[in-house]
């Protein structure tokens, strides 16, 4: 029974159930029951229940979003950013011409409004959203040139769904992580991502900027997986709650062999004794069964597009991996 401020949602196996708590609250507190949920914080929820599917679309919060900011007819483009750019702080106003004139762009309005975008209905374009954030406190034009590259993405793709429906996996739900070596060219930092799938559609994702800097693409990598495994384990923890029985290893899908070989043998330990003891949990928690690494190809991985600016084709194979449709 999630409850955001006056407004109830309930979710159960039994509508029978549901009608019963229902009418047990209404004894309590004056209810409005507005059956079956439609939209939710500006999530339009769509069901299709003979083919089994459920649909989250923001597609009206991003047409108002376009029209408040004079970009209700731009023209689409097909990826997040543009492939293979690096903003950074060197972008900022070099001059008070270019100061003044960033003032006149709602840059924090508009990237605010669409971080919120990004981590309800659209993982792909968490990343490109967060690496924008990183400037809100002294955007330059190249940032609000990329800012609106983005719209434009979304213009093209408002339509979008993210999806759930049955599938044939064995497991109670899929997890990739990846991570970009040194990509912030600011600070020589590394970014990581995980992605969490259900029912053949996102659940939870992450694009952060890790805490120091890497020394390879093996610690880099690493480190994503440990980030991934604690997501892992609070899944299986949240899943078993629900009655969900969490008897065999979730597995942890990385492109990265080095990493993987890792996780898996303290005999690997001397390339990666610097690292703080806390990151050497994912190795003991492998070693506990509760999760079992698995090397997969860059071509097959969607965490891709929550680290680094890809071009299209990658982008629209990726999101669609994520569940997101048309």
């Amino acid at each position: 029974m999630p409850i955001y401020v006056d407004d109830i949602t309930l979710a159960g196996k039994s509508s029978a159930h549901l009608n019963f708590i229902i009418k047990e609250l209404s004894k309590h507190v004056p209810l409005h029951d507005l059956g079956e949920t439609e939209f939710l914080l500006g999530v339009q929820i769509t069901r299709d229940r003979p083919n089994r599917t459920i649909h989250l679309s923001q597609r009206q919060y991003i047409i108002d979003l376009l029209e408040r900011h004079g970009m209700g007819q731009c023209a689409p483009v097909k990826t997040p950013m543009v492939p293979n750019s690096h903003l950074t702080k060197h972008m900022c106003p070099q001059t008070l011409e270019e100061k003044e004139e960033m003032k006149s762009h709602p840059y924090i309005n508009i990237v605010g409004a669409i971080m919120y975008l990004a981590f309800f209905t659209r993982p792909d374009i968490l990343f490109a959203i967060v690496v924008l954030a990183r400037f809100m406190s002294n955007p330059g034009l190249e940032h609000w040139s990329a800012l609106k590259h983005l719209m434009r993405y979304l213009q093209g793709t408002k339509d979008i769904k993210l999806t759930y429906k049955p599938d044939d996996s064995k497991e109670l739900f899929i997890s990739y992580c990846d991570a970009d070596h040194g990509g912030n060219k600011d600070n020589g930092k590394s970014t990581g991502g995980y992605l969490m799938k259900y029912g053949g559609g996102a659940i939870s994702w992450s694009s952060k900027l890790q805490p120091f800097v890497s020394l390879s693409t093996t610690e880099a990598e690493y480190i994503a997986a440990c980030e991934a495994g604690k997501e892992i384990l609070w899944l299986r923890n949240l899943l078993t709650e629900f009655g969900y029985k969490v008897d065999t290893p979730s597995i942890l899908r990385i492109d990265n062999q080095s990493a993987l070989t890792v996780s898996k043998n303290p005999e690997h330990h001397g390339r990666m004794k610097h690292l703080d003891l806390r990151y050497f949990w994912l190795r003991e928690t492998v070693e506990l069964g509760k999760i079992t690494p698995e090397y997969i190809s860059t071509s097959e991985m969607p965490a891709d597009l929550l680290t680094k600016a890809l071009p299209r084709v990658s982008v629209e194979k990726f999101r669609e991996m994520m569940g997101l449709t048309f």
